[in-house]
Order: structure tokens, then C-alpha cells, then sequence
């Protein structure tokens, strides 16, 4: 039983799910014919709404695409890949394979999205390398479902936006929060972490059960899975000046150093936030390190870039989306109020966390962005939240998760993964639903308690 509902969602996304641009530009016209309605706009007042709001997320397109290329940098670095491929030999079977690829996955992705969205790909490739009758389909559905627990993780968007001090977040919430949110109620709340090892462990338990039979396995010729390491690299020729500094591993300890000493004062001593841009130095400094050298970090930046081109080229569309649900007319009705208030309305103290959850999950199929979602909802949620005396982080957190869930059946922030594994969205999406549907259940019945 279980294997044919599973078959009848991978033939469903198999048929349905199109190419992840066209999803993208699907999506606009849905968000455009729903807003003239609801919205009461006219056609030229949903195409200026579009249009101002294309260019609307560039800083935050530039954070996120930071976040993927530094966590996939740090991923290539040869230490860590000797390390995958020695972790690669471990699993003896197949659902030994998925188990181990999912569990690494998702905690890599708590810690850093972009990181565990790469470290789990490279992962499910070697393994694939290195197991027979494994369903490479399933193992990158596998590295990707640990994205599932991006937002309630440490890269988490909304949570360390209510940690970034500053005018910013007030005029952000509608004056609802004035003081910046500790991570400690937020991401490192028990609740949250209880929430996050459940869900990890549900989706490893499904994952390896989901793994097809017999002649349904599909699998990959391990010679296709062969690549050229773009990061290695010996110079040629009598050496020189300029190449002795590309090679300085001094030069590459001296900067590192640099960064790594001034998170330490401005978390440590200067008591700043640990935000996007602290995960992002982070990950930047540690890949310098492992890299050794500036030349290979060079290299490697290089090869990581072009996994974020998929993002680069959508971002501005479901910024233009977003403009269409942020966006008002004559009316003064805004598309992005009236979902969010749907929510408000039937809400109690109790229920307006996984109320608030379910908004987010809908937004984000149209507006796939941790800093779109706090642009629409932060000042209404937050405002409605207070007013119900509902505590502020867990408003946050309900955000986030709603923020991550969908993800799996939204094909944008799978790009990257798909790029490296050479498959397409429709290929893991129907694997991706079941796990939609399990994790549903785990966040939706940990908010309710977190709330009561």
C-alpha cells in the first residue's frame, strides 16, 4: 500500500511538476489573476505592483546567493571531501544509503542552509559512486528533504532578522517588536530543537522506506558521475612573485584570522547579532581556511557560483510576484493582508502559531524567500501576535517553518542540487510530497504544543 502511494507521487509530479522557471513564471500569472479580484486592481495597477517589485529583494538575492556559493565552497574543500568519501563507504544497502544521506543532509542544512544543500548532494553522488542498486532519484530527493529545517536552523532567515538589532526591525513589525529577539527563543528554544530531531528522524525513517524494488530502482552509471576537480591546481613553470602570493597559505591564515577575530569581539564582546551576515562570514573564513590557499579558494568560489545561477535568474521574478501580493491600488487592499488576515480571523491564542504556519507555507509557493516572507508578514503576524499575546518568538519560528515546509514541493531553492546531480525538479518532487506530508504533521503538532 504504502509503495503504491508513493509510486502514484512520483507519477504525479513525474506528469505535473514543469521546468522550475517556468513554475516561477506560472506562479506570477496565478499570483496576478488571484490580486485582481480579491485585490479589486486593475491589470495596469497588478503590472506596476510586478514591475516595482522585480528589483525589490536584490540585497537579500545577494545574501542568499553568499550563503549557497560560501557553504558550497566550504563543501568542495578536499579535507571535507575526503571526509564524504570515507563516510560514503559506511552504508551497505540501500536504505542504509538514503538513511545516512537524509540525516546528514538536514543537519548540515540546520547549520547552514546552502552548505547542507551542497554537502548533501556530493554525499548522495559518492555514495552513488560507490553502492549498487541504489535509486539515485531517491538519494537526491534524500540530500535535498533535509531542507525541510533551513528556517529552523541557524541560517534561518526570519529568526535572525528578529535578532538584528536596529530601527530596521521596529519599522519592520509596525513597531510590535522594538527589542532584537535572542536566538535562545528562537532557534535554540527546546521546543524548536524538540520540533527540528523529530522531524529529521521521521523523514529518515520515510525516506529509507520509500526506497523502490527490484526492477522500479532507477540508477546511475557510476562513470557519469565522474568530474574533474576545478580546485586543484599546480602551478607550471619557474614560480613568481605574483604566484608565491597566490599559493601563501600565510596570506590565507592572516585574513581568516582577520574575520574569525572580528566575529569574536562583535559577538563576543560587542554583543552583536548573529545574523545572515555573521553565518556568511562564517562560512567565507572557515572555506578560506580549508582551502589553504587564496588561488584554490579562488577556484572554488568560482565552481560554487555557478550552482546559484538558477536563483539569480528567478529571484527577480518572485520579487515581482511579491510585489503583486505586497502591492495596493486605488482600493487599498493588499493581496498579502488579506491572507494573512484570513488567518488572523479564525485564530485563538492557541491555534494562531499553526494558523500563522499555514500562511507562510501558502506565501511561500508564490514568494520563496525568508526575507519576502518578512516583508509581507512581519508587520501584520507580529502586530495580530502581540495583540493575542502570543510570544514573539514562537511567531517567528511559526514563519520559518511554514517558510521551509513548502519548499519541498517549491522547486526554486533546489536549483543548486539539481545543477550538481544533473537531474530535473520532477524527477525528486514526488518523493519530496511524502515527505511534505510527514514533517506537516511533526511541525503542525509541535507549534500547537509550544503554544498552549
Amino acid at each position: 500500500m504504502f509503495q503504491r502511494i508513493i509510486n502514484g507521487s512520483v507519477r504525479l509530479m513525474q506528469r505535473w511538476m514543469p521546468e522550475p522557471f517556468l513554475f516561477a513564471i506560472i506562479l506570477t500569472f496565478i499570483a496576478a489573476l488571484l490580486a485582481m479580484p480579491i485585490c479589486r486592481q486593475t491589470p495596469v495597477e497588478v503590472i506596476a505592483n510586478w514591475g516595482d517589485g522585480v528589483w525589490g529583494l536584490l540585497a537579500f538575492a545577494m545574501q542568499m546567493a553568499l550563503v549557497l556559493v560560501t557553504g558550497s565552497a566550504l563543501a568542495s574543500a578536499p579535507a571535507l571531501k575526503r571526509g564524504i568519501a570515507r563516510l560514503a563507504s559506511l552504508p551497505k544497502s540501500p536504505a542504509a544509503a538514503i538513511a545516512l544521506v537524509t540525516s546528514v543532509s538536514a543537519v548540515a542544512c540546520w547549520l547552514n542552509w546552502g552548505f547542507g544543500l551542497i554537502i548533501g548532494v556530493i554525499f548522495a553522488k559518492e555514495i552513488a559512486r560507490r553502492l549498487a542498486g541504489v535509486d539515485y532519484r531517491l538519494l537526491i530527493a534524500s540530500a535535498y528533504s533535509g531542507f525541510v529545517v533551513w528556517h529552523a536552523g541557524l541560517s534561518g532567515s526570519v529568526p535572525l532578522k528578529l535578532a538584528t538589532p536596529g530601527p530596521d526591525l521596529a519599522a519592520a513589525t509596525a513597531g510590535a517588536i522594538v527589542e532584537p529577539i535572542a536566538i535562545g527563543s528562537t532557534i535554540l528554544h527546546p521546543f524548536n530543537l524538540a520540533m527540528v530531531v523529530l522531524v529529521i528522524i521521521a523523514i529518515t525513517v520515510v525516506n529509507a522506506l520509500m526506497h523502490p524494488k527490484g526492477a522500479a530502482v532507477v540508477s546511475i552509471d557510476p562513470e557519469l558521475l565522474k568530474e574533474d576537480d576545478a580546485t586543484a591546481h599546480k602551478p607550471s613553470g619557474k614560480p613568481t612573485p605574483a604566484s608565491r602570493l597566490e599559493q601563501s597559505r600565510l596570506l590565507t591564515w592572516l585574513v581568516s584570522l582577520l574575520g574569525i577575530a572580528y566575529l569574536v569581539i562583535n559577538l563576543g564582546f560587542r554583543h552583536g547579532a548573529f545574523d545572515l551576515g555573521s553565518v556568511i562570514m562564517i562560512f567565507l573564513f572557515l572555506g578560506l581556511l580549508f582551502h589553504g590557499t587564496p588561488v584554490a579558494y579562488v577556484r572554488a568560489f568560482g565552481k560554487a557560483a555557478s550552482g546559484a545561477a538558477g536563483i539569480i535568474l528567478q529571484f527577480p521574478f518572485y520579487a515581482g510576484i511579491m510585489g503583486i501580493i505586497t502591492g495596493v491600488g486605488e482600493s487599498g487592499i493588499c493581496f498579502g493582508t488579506v491572507i494573512s488576515n484570513a488567518c488572523i480571523s479564525i485564530s485563538s491564542p492557541v491555534t494562531y502559531p499553526l494558523l500563522t504556519f499555514l500562511c507562510a507555507a501558502v506565501l511561500n509557493m508564490f514568494v520563496p524567500s525568508g526575507g519576502g516572507h518578512w516583508a509581507i508578514q512581519a508587520p501584520i503576524m507580529f502586530t495580530a501576535g502581540a495583540q493575542l499575546g502570543v510570544d514573539p518568538g514562537l511567531t517567528g519560528m511559526a514563519i520559518a517553518w511554514g517558510d521551509a515546509w513548502t519548499n519541498m514541493i517549491q522547486p526554486f531553492w533546489a536549483l543548486p542540487a539539481l545543477a550538481i546531480a544533473r537531474l530535473s525538479a520532477k524527477d525528486i518532487m514526488g518523493f519530496c510530497l511524502i515527505d511534505l506530508v510527514v514533517s506537516g504533521i511533526i511541525i503542525a503538532a509541535g507549534l500547537l504544543l509550544w503554544a498552549v
